[in-house]
């Protein structure tokens, strides 16, 4: 398979691009080999680990962040704070709070573990398929964000109100409320009950 931009990253030192390979994992979350990041994503879809992140500020608001345009899956589309796939052998911890500095330049001033879910769906724009063993993690944002151009389009802090209108009129990603659903328990218990998630 040809090395794209959405397949590849850029080794200044050596000058070549490599391939970004995911870890695929079993039904019950054990690594059993890894492939490249878009044959993953081919239908059916190899079963693979990823993340979602979801912070709040101070007033218990939901950070969304639009997919930029020249995203190769799901652009365009509002989606949660942050998601992606640990690199292999990179703990999901490390991968979220790490792919939320690069993609927001922020960096969560809390960041704790919501559970995992396990999904498969399928990406009626792309043709792609997002067939994810998903660790969920919640946390607080309290620093400016200076999100990168690249990976970001636009980001909002929403309500819950503000989300329910907004996902009724907008885009969203195919896996928002799934991911969302699963992580409310642990949201609920970091934003208090005023907060209204």
């Amino acid at each position: 398979m040809p090395i794209t931009p959405a397949t590849a990253t850029h080794d200044s030192s050596a000058g070549i691009a490599e391939a970004i390979l995911l870890e695929l994992v079993d039904e019950n979350g054990v690594t059993i080999g890894t492939a490249e990041k878009l044959a993953a994503h081919q239908p059916p879809g190899q079963l693979h680990r990823a993340f979602s992140v979801f912070l709040f500020d101070e007033r218990g608001r939901l950070l969304l962040q639009q997919r930029a345009l020249g995203k190769y899956h799901s652009p365009g589309v509002w989606s949660n704070t942050c998601c992606g796939h640990p690199y292999p052998n990179e703990a999901p911890f490390a991968a979220a709070a790490r792919r939320t500095h690069e993609e927001l330049g922020v960096s969560p001033s809390l960041l704790a573990e919501a559970g995992t879910v396990r999904y498969n769906h399928p990406d009626p724009e792309s043709g792609l398929v997002e067939q994810e063993y998903n660790h969920l993690f919640v946390g607080l944002v309290q620093s400016p964000l200076r999100p990168r151009a690249d990976e970001v389009g636009d980001t909002a802090f929403v309500t819950p109100a503000e989300l329910a209108e907004r996902h009724a009129k907008e885009p969203f990603s195919a896996w928002f409320m799934t991911v969302l659903d699963s992580a409310r328990p642990a949201v609920r218990e970091l934003t208090g009950p005023s907060a209204g998630w």
